[in-house]
């Protein structure tokens, strides 16, 4: 199992919807997932990222790069320090810190958006940290 998944157990999250979203945004940095049409359904039509290079990526923009393999996502991504909370009925914030096979740390910020029933990945941002995770 990758590592990621195995935190969704540890996050500890009672609210079922905030659980609902943290699992969502933990799917998404599965290789199987970001190279299928899951992506499709799991981003919303409004979706926006400010990526960790500093790159503005829209929802066609980051469809179609992982689709043509311009972003690719081999390695694994290890999820740690997930946390969400729910900002109103129908937002909710998560908030995690990834990093692939020796890699950089990556502080994680995500907005998802329920729409028609459904938790769609609305907006992200990445922002690199050298000093590691556990470094204020």
């Amino acid at each position: 199992m990758p590592r990621s998944e195995s935190r969704i157990a540890k996050v500890g999250v009672v609210d079922e919807e905030v659980r609902t979203a943290v699992e969502a945004e933990l799917r998404l940095l599965l290789p199987q997932v970001r190279g299928s049409a899951e992506v499709d359904v799991l981003l919303d039509p409004e979706f926006v990222e400010v990526g960790a290079s500093g790159r503005l990526w829209d929802r066609a923009a980051i469809v179609a790069a992982l689709a043509s393999g311009e972003i690719t996502d081999a390695d694994p991504i290890e999820a740690y320090e997930v946390a969400g909370v729910r900002l109103a009925d129908d937002l909710v914030h998560v908030t995690y810190v990834s990093r692939r096979t020796g890699g950089t740390p990556v502080r994680r910020s995500s907005i998802w958006r329920r729409t028609d029933g459904t938790w769609r990945l609305y907006y992200h941002q990445g922002t690199p940290t050298a000093d590691g995770p556990d470094r204020a």
